[in-house]
């Protein structure tokens, strides 16, 4: 934010330090020297970086190891890992940066109106002339950093769904192998043990030594969740076990790493969280399979109680046993009832021989009478068969037949005699009219050179050559001349 900086006169600027009375002889020495710098410069103009370098010299000298109290707003990471975020109240506001390096050591993630106190110092971005709270560390007001970072990570997750109830996987009953987690020095790992061989010895238990405390706590603890997950299968590990004693927030803080969490989520072995006290929740609680409060009773959920299992199977087979004794006693009732109502096994021969005769008596009849009606039904068709044969309608069929063959053969030689009649009468006719009847009395036909019959004497020149057509056969002739007929 860019603000008007107004140069005081010399004497002005003395009169100022001399009632000045939160500065030290140092800072009054070096203002000293910048006010007859000013001085001095004032009789030529300054540039833009001139003057800002001024005011940045004035500004951080001034204001230094500051503790602001504030509302966070326009919070922004960079790529970098630097934050820029604004400070305001209800009146003001001023821009501030936290470089990656003071960044580092923040517990919570700064957001958007969270209330603040920071300490740091003034200084001026000389690129565009703004002055910034340029802050060294963060702290939440009234709220301790590891709890709101506690909450910000609880938010998160359960949000993604990694605290759901159905997300939680079955504790196996009775496990084959118990797998831990936690540190080796301590009292934790001893405890836990001693609560095994009271509860259920001999169930085996691979133990992964960790760091639960200080930096390398949540690398070590992760790599114990994927070493015993890894080797599941060939160790037949059912259940594993990932906690440490008691202690503060900050003892326990590893407990609270998204990482380590997450690892937990994605363990494919059932997970008991166990750490610190009942008290104590952490966020490997929320996402663990099943809590419990203190280490030692994570035992006490993995296994069961050798001593209760073995006076439950003495509790149910005892129970078995009278059940089977009074399921014996009423089945041997049964029986001897059953007996006294049956007579010696002869006697129920006899019967069932009697009973067998009487059905053979029966189906005998029952077949006869079957019998006996199949041959009525029999004689029954053959009758209708009879009548309704083919062969009773063939002899009045085949004497009609043959009537009916006679009258055809009649009717054929009478219409043969009939067309042979005609027949004959038509060549009669056909002879009494023909040219060679006429020729067989003498007479003969005049034919020209293309054998068409001549029938006057017209058409005829003398000299033409003819034909003459007669009984025997063809005379070659010609004409020697022409004699028409008067008609009278």
């Amino acid at each position: 934010m860019q603000i008007p900086f107004e140069v005081d006169p010399p004497e002005k600027v003395e009169n100022r330090d001399e009632k000045s009375e939160t500065l030290s002889p140092q800072d009054q020495e070096s203002s000293q020297s910048q006010l007859e710098s000013l001085s001095k410069q004032q009789q030529k103009p300054l540039t833009v970086t001139q003057l800002t370098r001024q005011i940045s010299l004035l500004l951080e000298g001034k204001f230094q190891s500051l503790i602001v109290e504030a509302e966070l707003s326009n919070v922004k990471k960079a790529a970098s890992g630097h934050w820029y975020f604004s400070l305001k109240d209800d009146q003001s506001q001023i821009r501030g940066v936290m470089f990656r390096n003071a960044a580092a050591g923040l517990r919570f993630e700064p957001d958007n109106g969270l209330e603040v106190v920071v300490r740091g110092n003034i200084t001026v971005y000389q690129m565009r002339g703004d002055y910034q709270l340029m802050v060294s560390s963060m702290e939440p007001k009234g709220l301790g950093a590891l709890q709101l970072a506690f909450e910000q990570l609880k938010a998160k997750l359960e949000e993604e769904g990694l605290f759901a109830p159905e997300k939680k996987r079955l504790i196996p009953f009775l496990p084959r192998k118990i797998g831990i987690v936690t540190s080796s020095t301590g009292a934790v790992i001893h405890d836990m043990l001693t609560v095994l061989e009271r509860r259920f010895p001999g169930i085996p238990v691979l133990f992964f030594p960790a760091a639960v405390q200080g930096e390398t706590a949540v690398p070590s603890l992760v790599e114990g969740i994927n070493h015993m997950n890894n080797i599941r299968d060939s160790a037949q590990i059912d259940v594993l076990i990932v906690g440490r004693g008691g202690g503060s927030m900050e003892d326990l803080w590893a407990f609270n790493d998204e990482k380590l969490a997450r690892a937990i989520f994605s363990s494919e072995i059932p997970v008991i969280s166990a750490v610190g006290h009942e008290t104590d929740f952490t966020i490997a609680d929320f996402v663990s399979d099943l809590r419990a409060p203190t280490p030692s009773s994570a035992l006490e959920l993995a296994v069961p109680n050798k001593q209760d299992l073995k006076y439950t199977v003495s509790q149910k087979q005892e129970r078995l046993q009278r059940t089977l004794l009074q399921m014996l006693g009423r089945l041997q009732e049964i029986f001897e009832a059953a007996q006294r109502r049956l007579a010696s096994p002869s006697t129920a021969l006899r019967q069932y021989a009697q009973r067998v005769d009487d059905l053979d008596s029966l189906l005998h009849e029952r077949t006869k009478r079957q019998l006996q009606n199949l041959r009525i039904k029999k004689s029954g068709i053959a009758e209708k068969l009879f009548l309704l044969s083919p062969e009773r309608e063939l002899a009045p069929q085949g004497h009609s037949l043959k009537i009916l063959q006679e009258r055809l053969i009649r009717a054929i030689g009478l219409l043969n005699k009939k067309k042979s009649d005609s027949v004959r009468q038509q060549m009669d006719l056909l002879d009494s009219l023909s040219p060679l009847s006429v020729m067989n009395r003498g007479y003969s036909v005049a034919l020209d050179k293309k054998g068409k019959s001549l029938r006057s004497v017209k058409k005829i020149h003398s000299g033409e050559e003819l034909q003459v057509r007669m009984e025997d056969g063809t005379l070659q002739t010609k004409v020697m001349s022409v004699k028409t007929e008067q008609k009278t």
